[in-house]
């Protein structure tokens, strides 16, 4: 099977669509695994969320992600927003959705591995204990499978033709 060339200024596009999908990667970590489910905090594994001390200084480092990831989004935004205004050819929702789920992967991987192994200032489950298989699960669902779904979407979905918008 040979792959159909895709245009340098298709490539260049996958920026906005990586970008947002790091940013709301975040944003559904922050709001399903901390708040929804209550599975951790940013730093519950330095300074458990068992006291209201210990509660106010995790909301805080959790506030600050969410700040970042707003920020990471809002950067993804103004690049399809210049990618637009330039004329570059949007993409397609399958090419989108792949670039979405690529940036998700993305930050999925970097998170786990550094939060989660690394730096340990925090798992997928800490809370009310820590369950190690969740990290090893996470790290290859939902970032190296995020990473191979969203890079094999990106690169077969194209571009949308002008006359589709």
């Amino acid at each position: 099977m040979t792959e159909r060339p895709v245009p340098p200024l298709v490539h260049a596009t996958m920026r906005a669509g990586i970008t947002i999908g790091i940013g709301m990667g975040g944003f559904l970590d922050g709001i399903l695994l901390h708040q929804i489910l209550n599975w951790h905090n940013m730093g519950s594994s330095v300074v458990p969320p068992t006291t209201m001390d210990g509660m106010r200084q995790n909301m805080v480092w959790d506030g600050e992600f969410h700040a970042a990831v707003w920020v990471m989004t809002l950067v993804g935004i103004y690049l399809l927003l210049g990618d637009a205004r330039r004329g570059a050819p949007l993409p397609s929702v399958r090419a989108f959705t792949g670039q979405f789920l690529l940036g998700w992967g993305i930050f999925n991987l970097v998170e786990g591995i550094f939060d989660h192994h690394v730096l340990n200032i925090h798992h997928v489950r800490d809370l009310p204990v820590h369950v190690p298989m969740y990290d090893w699960l996470f790290l290859a669902i939902a970032g190296v499978g995020f990473l191979l779904v969203g890079w094999a979407m990106a690169r077969t979905g194209g571009a949308n033709s002008p006359s589709r918008g």
